[in-house]
């Protein structure tokens, strides 16, 4: 009745748990991340990098847990430097700390970047999701951004577990378009606009009337309003600018053209070449994925029957569908699972704060095998003893758990000693390890209380003795028949093995060398890649392409990609980053039951695309997957950067990069080897004579202002437009500002107040510079991505990397990102892993035998697992990655599970007065039973993930290919060697005679 009870219990509290569970792809193994943005309207890369970027880095110091720090600045006057946190960091703390740091930098940033504001958000730039919202009606982009900027990114910016969110287009603002030569001939400059402006575009506080203290007898008291900030361009059109004493009035609308345009012009977005908003959701470190998109599409479906303009709102870059189609895949492989032990494990996750995932999922599967052989082992030896000794159930029950206990709990000891030490790992592969190991040690754990509580009860209770006189019958009894031949057989084998006992040592030298070379020869990684339905183009044309030119060559993809079946939607973003000649595209590929052939798989298409699109219009078109863990790079493959370690300059820099693309383009292990940094492009540059300005009284802070205000486009204050806070801007109108002799007619006022033209005291002249800068760590870098050739492996990749940067000239260096880093860690920490390992293996049977010498007998087992796995991962063409590293632990605990129902009963006969020879042969001829048995049942358990296809498949296939492999090869070679282990190290064999 206990173990009822008890069993109903644990029942009840995994049930409760499991409705608490998230649900997600990966537990946190991305390192989190704080970033820090600002904007400095009109300024060059260098220019920002200079007065921005590098003012914010210089404060970042003494941050708790920082791995890395990466900036970029491009010429749109963008500044986002991303801090990089060792996980576990508390996201919260960190960003405070980032913040404080901060102040120290905000009085040193220029004025235009302070009144902008400078943000510190949680989380990196990788969308967890992009939403796209299109239409089919004549209206314009910036009307349906604008939209989304003032009614839809608040509201979901609100949504728990939103971190950032990003518009691909730009809201409403209220643009001065300035003309020079009206100016000059009213002896005026922008900052005469500006200034008035600032001071007729305001809000003012004008209090109450009868506010107290009052005078006796006030009956009055109301609010007084006055001057407030305006609505509309009619209002801005008549701004005074200046007036006289004989009535004449100078308005705005007098110098300039005054429009509702847009807060910028330089990304645009469409869908299907349709018009078309797009907001890039990202997700808050620590959140959790599932929820956050479940969330943020059911605040979307809300607000849809209320989009104007005919949008309908779709996704164009999601990968939660993926996500659910791969956890789906595996909870087809959980219906064999104990109920008691699934959910007590499920029970332990929800204590610790865990979730459901392909990890602990991964955990669960596996430990479907484990759980089930311990419910053999009991049952089967129960009714061994009920057949062989005439026992009732009951007494064979009670009988066989005095044989079998120890057993029981050795196997269990064992298996999570296996996994124990990677609980204690750090960094990301840590995290991968811990949930993994935790998942199966509470699986084991509740596998043996059942094993020693409950299927002993049931034993006793359902099980009925069969008479002697009335054997099993038909199937069953040719069954029995054939196995106790097979035994008779093995039996005689393994007696015959002994005799043959240097043959079978040099055969187990034979198997350690073939894993040692195996070891050295597989290929490594840090996941397998996965088809998450979706793939990424960067477009990117030659130097001094326009946007003309990049919107050309996106309509002639957008015809190609219409034309592909396996396509179901792709999105266009042109002008990101701040260049018009580069743009990107999301191709959504279709449902994977939909693309259920080889050549319609994610890496096939890429592979298909990237060929067919190469080199149109002139552009370099890069068609890549997504990174297997969302936030680790921007794309699959390897990514590095390479570092100006002496300070040797931009254009060194460069020289060294080009070197590195020329030597990987023989490479026979990287392909599409490129820097994600923008190419350097011309560039014109005002040159001022100081002297001949001040010899014609002209302050150089009036010419500064002149230049920025004028070319660069100035953000002056806000207005209200439909209720939304907006800004201003002024700038030259476009036709002021397309040549370079344009610069010439924009005049400065001097101490006379004369106006003199720009062309009298400077000079342009072209160079080249880049449009974006990179740094990392606080050295200026190159963002380098590349691509594993097809038959190889990331690790050989890696290494190639490293053998091309020995070559580069000295002081340019090179550190890995993203994912590299991490399969770079996890590399570094597998060998102490598996040491670690088979240490607390080891010592746990030490304890439980009392000896140093008999755990040999089943460490030594763990061998034959190994040659298993490593065998059937090389000859499927496998990586050695994390998953790979999980199954080949998992095989190595089920190696040594199999050695102890042998070296156990071997030793209960020894210590019955048999020769440790006899009893090898008795206990691997009792045994062999519930070892097939239980393996085969393992082995089917896992065989639906070494099989696996669709959503998910490359982590199901490394991890089951890995496990199945290692029991085929330690169920068969164990049966052999593990009765020669124990008698060699029980005793010499050459003092034993033939049984």
């Amino acid at each position: 009745m206990f173990a009822w009870v008890l069993a109903i219990f644990v029942v009840l509290a995994g049930v409760l748990a499991a409705r608490t569970l998230p649900l997600e792809q990966y537990p946190h193994i991305v390192p989190p991340q704080i970033s820090v943005s600002a904007r400095y309207s009109g300024a060059s890369a260098a220019t920002v990098n200079d007065s921005v970027t590098q003012i914010v880095e210089q404060q970042m110091k003494g941050l708790d847990g920082l791995i890395y720090m990466s900036s970029t600045a491009d010429s749109s006057g963008k500044s986002r430097t991303t801090l990089t946190f060792l996980p576990g960091t508390d996201t919260d703390v960190a960003q405070v700390q980032v913040q404080n740091a901060l102040q120290g930098a905000l009085s040193r940033l220029p004025q235009d970047v302070q009144n902008r504001g400078v943000s510190v958000t949680k989380g990196g730039q990788d969308n967890l999701v992009t939403w796209t919202f299109a239409t089919d009606q004549h209206v314009s982009r910036v009307e349906v951004t604008d939209y989304l900027a003032s009614n839809v990114m608040d509201v979901l910016s609100r949504v728990d577990g939103v971190g950032e969110i990003s518009l691909y287009g730009n809201q409403h603002a209220m643009r001065i378009w300035l003309d020079p030569h009206k100016l000059a001939a009213l002896a005026m400059m922008p900052s005469d606009v500006v200034s008035a402006i600032q001071t007729q575009n305001t809000q003012v506080s004008a209090g109450q009337l009868g506010q107290l203290p009052s005078v006796p007898g006030q009956d009055l008291n109301v609010p007084v309003q006055a001057r407030g900030r305006f609505t509309d361009a009619a209002q801005f059109e008549n701004i005074i600018l200046r007036s006289g004493t004989d009535g004449m009035v100078v308005r705005l609308k007098d110098v300039a053209r005054v429009e509702l345009g847009a807060d910028g012009y330089d990304v645009n977005s469409m869908l299907n070449g349709k018009v078309a908003g797009a907001l890039g959701i990202v997700m808050a470190d620590g959140a959790n994925a599932l929820d956050v998109a479940t969330a943020v599409e059911a605040k979307i479906r809300e607000m849809e029957p209320l989009f104007p303009y005919g949008l309908k709102a779709d996704t164009a870059q999601d990968s939660i569908p993926f996500v659910k189609a791969s956890l789906q895949e595996v909870l087809h492989t959980l219906g064999e699972a104990v109920p008691v032990v699934l959910a007590g494990t499920l029970g332990v996750l929800s204590l610790l704060g865990y979730s459901v995932n392909m990890l602990t999922m991964f955990a669960l599967v596996l430990a479907i095998g484990l759980l089930v052989d311990d419910a053999i082992v009991v049952v089967e030896n129960v009714e061994r003893l009920m057949h062989e000794e005439s026992l009732d159930a009951k007494a064979a029950t009670e009988k066989s758990m005095d044989e079998i206990s120890s057993a029981l709990v050795g196997v269990g000891m064992v298996l999570s000693a296996v996994f124990v030490p990677m609980a204690f790992f750090p960094g990301s592969t840590g995290v991968i390890y811990r949930q993994f190991s935790v998942t199966l040690i509470a699986a084991m754990g509740f596998s043996v209380l059942v094993a020693l509580t409950l299927s002993p009860a049931m034993c006793a209770q359902f099980l009925k003795a069969r008479p002697h006189d009335k054997p099993a019958g038909g199937l069953f009894r040719a069954f029995n028949k054939g196995f106790d031949s097979l035994s008779e057989r093995y039996g005689r084998t393994v007696n015959r093995l002994f005799a043959h006992g240097r043959i079978m040592f040099a055969a187990f030298l034979a198997v350690l060398a073939a894993c040692t070379f195996l070891f050295a020869h597989l290929p490594t990684a840090f996941l397998p890649d996965e088809d998450q339905g979706f793939l990424t183009v960067d477009i990117t044309l030659p130097v001094g392409a326009t946007d003309k030119s990049v919107q050309k060559t996106v309509a002639d993809l957008t015809q190609y990609f219409a034309k592909q079946p396996e396509i179901d939607s792709f999105l266009a973003i042109t002008g990101n980053g701040g260049s018009q000649g580069n743009a990107a595209m999301f191709l959504k590929l279709k449902p994977w039951d939909e693309r259920r052939r080889p050549d319609q798989s994610a890496a096939a298409l890429e592979t298909r695309y990237g060929k067919e699109t190469g080199g149109r219009s002139g552009a370099r078109i890069v068609v890549s997957q997504p990174p297997v863990v969302r936030g680790l790079g921007s794309g699959n493959g390897i990514s590095f950067v390479i570092k100006d370690m002496n300070g040797a300059g931009y254009d060194k820099l460069v020289a060294a990069k080009d070197q590195f693309i020329e030597a990987a383009a023989d490479s026979p292990y990287l392909r599409k080897v490129r820097a994600k940094n923008q190419d350097p492009r011309p560039q014109l540059v005002v040159d001022i004579d100081n002297d001949l300005a001040a010899s014609m009284q002209i302050a150089p802070a009036a010419v500064n202002q002149l230049l920025n205000q004028a070319l660069g486009g100035s953000y002056v204050n806000d207005f209200v437009d439909k209720g939304r806070v907006k800004r201003v801007y002024v700038q030259a109108d476009a036709p002021y500002r397309m040549q370079p002799q344009d610069i010439g007619l924009w005049q400065v006022r001097n101490g006379a107040g004369e106006m003199i033209p720009l062309s009298a005291f400077s000079s342009v002249r072209w160079e080249t510079a880049p449009p974006q800068l990179i740094r990392f760590n606080g050295s200026l870098a190159m963002d380098m991505q590349a691509g594993v050739q097809p038959g190889q492996s990331s690790g050989s990749a890696m290494k190639e990397v490293q053998n091309l940067m020995a070559k580069l000239p000295a002081g340019f260096g090179y550190e890995w990102t993203g994912a590299s880093l991490q399969e770079q860690q996890a590399g570094s920490q597998a060998p102490a892993l598996y040491a670690l390992s088979v240490l607390f293996v080891f010592l746990c049977l030490a304890a439980l035998y009392e000896s140093w010498r008999i755990p040999f007998a089943v460490i030594l087992a763990a061998g034959l697992g190994v040659l298993g796995a490593l065998s059937a991962t090389a000859l499927r063409g496998l990586d050695n990655d994390v998953f790979f590293q999980v199954g080949l632990l998992t095989t190595v605990g089920l190696a040594a599970k199999n050695a102890i129902l042998i070296v156990e009963f071997a030793m209960q006969l020894v210590r019955q007065g048999e020769t440790p020879m006899q009893a090898a042969v008795a206990a691997a001829r009792l045994r062999l039973r519930p070892i097939v048995m239980t393996s085969l049942a393992f082995g089917l358990g896992v065989l639906p993930l070494a099989l696996g296809t669709g959503a998910g498949a490359g982590g199901r296939i490394a991890i089951g290919t890995a496990v199945l492999g290692g029991t085929a090869a330690s169920t068969v070679l164990g049966l052999l060697f593990v009765p020669l282990f124990f008698v060699w190290i029980k005793r010499p064999a050459k003092t034993d005679k033939a049984v």
